[in-house]
């Protein structure tokens, strides 16, 4: 069959068999979808066999709770932070910390703390490298935001985040920090480890023949908010990792990977109570002024709570 022949068959299942109130947006994307995967059959010669196969794998994909995994993995979530870059762009917003992937594994409610806190719970501290990480949150104004807030969620040792590896305690790794009167926030925690797509998932069994790796360099994201300002979706990389400028999700950017200082100082030691050398970054963020014109900031997804 030819496109437009397609078309009209597509416009005949789903428009014309309408009988009842119609979601202009939600037909719209339907014959839009439903017809360009036609297309691809037909272009492709698709074998009945393949389209179901292709149908099971999303039914296994959805019933792991793979499809936030499949999406970044597929360079989806990437393309529409491409796109809201570009949204951004035209409204006159430039010029903010750059935007990355949510990924699946944000859970809200995680606990508050004012101007500092320990993320771990101390369970992987005798193998693990200590971190603190502190900067400050500027508004559009280039001027330091008091009372932002900044979400925090990032792997153990192991790869894993808390709630979903039941074996962690509630909300490690995971806190919620309200800037000083100066803007600035810090934390402690452990220098996480990067992670894979579990090898024996849907998302791993596409990406292997695709010839694909899926692992993650190690990261921690952000969530960032302030009155005024567009809220801020990102994540920095430990620099170092392997897999640092090869993320299976395409999450690296430049101006997200800082500067890690190892310090070995036995006063610095000392003073921030480790009893072993540590970690320290220094990162911060820079957030845009909302406008009436600008596109929405806050994704509209379903996302863990605890």
């Amino acid at each position: 069959m030819n496109h437009s022949d397609i078309d009209k068959l597509v416009n005949n299942f789903i428009v014309d068999t309408a009988r009842g109130p119609v979601d202009k947006r939600v037909q719209q994307v339907v014959v839009r979808l439903v017809g360009d995967l036609f297309k691809a059959i037909e272009d492709l010669d698709l074998q009945p066999s393949e389209v179901w196969k292709g149908i099971e794998f999303l039914a296994e994909a959805g019933a792991r709770h793979e499809l936030g995994l499949l999406a970044p993995g597929l360079g989806l979530e990437r393309f529409l932070d491409i796109r809201a870059d570009e949204a951004e762009a035209r409204a006159g917003l430039t010029g903010g910390t750059p935007r990355t992937i949510e990924g699946p594994l944000y859970v809200a409610g995680a606990p508050v703390s004012q101007g500092f806190a320990r993320l771990d719970d101390g369970s992987e501290e005798k193998d693990a490298e200590p971190l603190f990480m502190q900067g400050t949150v500027y508004g559009a104004d280039g001027k330091p935001v008091p009372n932002a807030t900044v979400e925090v969620w990032h792997a153990n040792l192991m790869g894993n985040y808390s709630f979903f590896d039941k074996t962690q305690s509630p909300f490690n790794l995971r806190r919620t920090i309200v800037t000083d009167a100066r803007g600035r926030y810090q934390f402690r925690s452990i220098v996480p480890m990067g992670y894979g797509c579990p090898p024996d998932g849907s998302t791993q069994q596409l990406l292997d023949k695709l010839g694909r790796h899926g692992r993650r360099p190690a990261h921690i994201h952000f969530f960032v908010t302030a009155p005024g300002q567009r809220k801020l979706t990102t994540q920095i990389n430990i620099d170092g990792d392997e897999y640092l400028w090869d993320d299976f999700a395409f999450a690296s950017r430049e101006g997200l990977v800082p500067k890690v200082t190892h310090v070995t100082d036995a006063a610095e030691i000392a003073r921030r109570e480790t009893g072993k050398p540590f970690a320290s970054i220094d990162f911060d963020f820079h957030l845009l002024a909302d406008k009436p014109n600008a596109p929405a900031a806050e994704v509209e997804r379903s996302r863990a709570a605890a």
